[in-house]
């Protein structure tokens, strides 16, 4: 008649964990890409050029080490 409702309730609280963990990655790559931006941004207000290359640059220069920062703390995590 007493049925228990989580066999294991660790377990749950590890992926709520895990969840957390994940989520702050995101923001922390949403900070990366928005600091290079900025610094991009303000080169180009710096020293003008007909395509405002310093913010095309560091802006993909931030994506992709917002992804390769990522990637790394997944698989630190998953270890």
């Amino acid at each position: 008649m007493n049925q228990p409702k989580d066999k294991n309730p660790l377990k749950k609280k590890d992926q709520l964990n895990s969840y957390a963990r994940l989520s702050g990655l995101g923001l922390q790559m949403l900070g990366i890409i928005a600091v290079g931006t900025f610094v991009g941004v303000k080169l180009d207000e710096r020293y003008p050029n007909e395509s405002n290359w310093f913010t095309l640059g560091l802006t993909l220069f931030s994506v992709i080490g917002a992804i390769v920062y990522v990637i790394r703390r997944i698989i630190a995590a998953s270890n």
